[in-house]
């Protein structure tokens, strides 16, 4: 029987060129984060189905990978069997929800602000496509137990401060405030039931323009006159930002509080990267509550990081309000980025050893070690007997030293000289 050596699909493998710059990128970030005061924290890849399906993820929902019961409990002589009767357990499609488990299971033994970084897989059941993985990993920090903006400040700067350690620097940090979205969509005569279903079709006005977003909500059947209204402060909100949000219902208290957060982030940025009001910004999951943003990178058509506000999240574990905000690097896009950018991890030069069969390999050894105290990170490999082919796959593979071993003197050349 043939054997299907592809990974699973969605899934991928990933070579020691680029296992490298995502160690080294992994790297930068946690240190980054380390160095503001983020503690690192684990939470388990399997979280119980009801965590993951209650947790207003919008149509991530949809996308978990459930995980069937096992022994006993899987019974399949019931009638009118359902997903819900199957599965008990499932992948986390986030870091958030596990976070908010987390904190509640040890929250007697964590500071009444506590400041949490996670590096991990998440997985969603996505219609795999380039640069769309049903598993990738995720870069989140969060601060549990601070109801003030200064959270929101002290998260964009401390991601913008890992980037900038990258090397990335031509990107915009787009702010919007979910507080601020419902009550422009509500103020223009939309329902509260209105609100997901509307939001949805503001969210693709970078790709549909105005006109595609009106059509879409006439579609929809929508109130004309509410339609009318929403499109006249989307042009209205695009021309003049924060200073017209009073005029469509926002309340002082909010549109205060999201000008603190612009002005206080551009006062840090201090012109290394952009700080935008969007008003279109909506991020998909239910459960944020106040202020949500992204960082958007170049002229690619999505965001390299995202997160928001989630104040209620923790209180549907607990029956109490505990303020939560986060921001999450997306790492696969990040990656693929700089891979396509040619990136280099500042590293020792990478040099090999080659020697013949015949000779004695614990010598080969000890020269290997004697290169290696020069700086350099050493390989060895027998010498085959095409060697410019050989030394073609080796400078492919990265390395930019080789030696072959000769008892009477070993000298590294460049392989680019080959």
């Amino acid at each position: 029987m043939k054997v299907n050596t592809n990974p699973a699909k969605g899934m991928r493998d990933i070579t020691p060129q680029e296992k490298e710059i995502r160690d080294y990128v992994e790297c930068v970030i946690v240190s980054t984060y380390k160095q503001s005061g983020f503690e690192l924290i684990e939470t388990p890849v399997v979280e119980n189905i009801e965590n993951l399906t209650g947790s207003k993820g919008g149509e991530n929902l949809s996308l978990i990978f459930k995980i069937l019961k096992r022994g006993e409990k899987l019974d399949f002589t019931k009638d009118d069997l359902t997903e819900d009767d199957l599965a008990d357990l499932g992948l986390r499609y986030d870091l958030t929800v596990p976070l908010s488990r987390f904190y509640c299971n040890n929250r007697a033994k964590l500071p009444s602000v506590f400041k949490a970084m996670q590096v991990g897989n998440v997985f969603r059941a996505e219609r795999a496509q380039k640069g769309r993985y049903r598993s990738f990993k995720q870069c989140d920090i969060d601060i549990i137990g601070d109801g003030r903006n200064t959270a929101e400040l002290e998260l964009i700067a401390t991601t913008a401060k890992a980037l900038n350690a990258l090397g990335v620097k031509d990107f915009a940090v787009r702010f919007n405030d979910r507080r601020v979205l419902k009550a422009v969509i509500i103020n223009c005569g939309f329902t509260e039931e209105d609100f997901d279903g509307v939001c949805i079709t503001v969210d693709k006005l970078d790709k549909v323009g105005m006109e595609g977003v009106e059509k879409e909500l006439q579609g929809k059947e929508y109130s004309t006159d509410a339609i009318s209204k929403l499109m006249d402060a989307l042009k209205s909100i695009n021309e003049n930002g924060t200073e017209c949000l009073m005029k469509y219902g926002v309340s002082e208290d909010v549109v205060s509080e999201v000008k603190e957060v612009l002005e206080g982030a551009r006062e840090y940025a201090g012109g290394r990267y952009d700080i935008e009001f969007d008003f279109t910004l909506i991020r998909g999951m239910g459960y944020y509550t106040g202020s949500i943003f992204e960082i958007a990178y170049k002229d690619l058509g999505y965001s390299i990081a995202g997160g928001g506000r989630y104040d209620e999240m923790i209180g549907n574990f607990i029956g109490e309000k505990i303020p939560a905000v986060g921001f999450s690097i997306g790492f696969e896009r990040l990656v693929n980025q700089l891979v396509e950018e040619k990136f280099k991890v500042p590293s020792r030069e990478k040099a090999v050893l080659l020697y013949e069969a015949s000779g004695k390999y614990i010598d080969v050894m000890k020269k290997a070690d004697e290169i290696r105290e020069q700086g350099y990170t050493v390989s060895v490999f027998e010498k085959a007997k095409k060697l410019g082919k050989q030394l073609n796959q080796l400078s492919q593979s990265g390395f930019t030293k080789f030696a072959v071993y000769s008892e009477e003197g070993t000298e590294l050349k460049d392989l680019s000289d080959n």
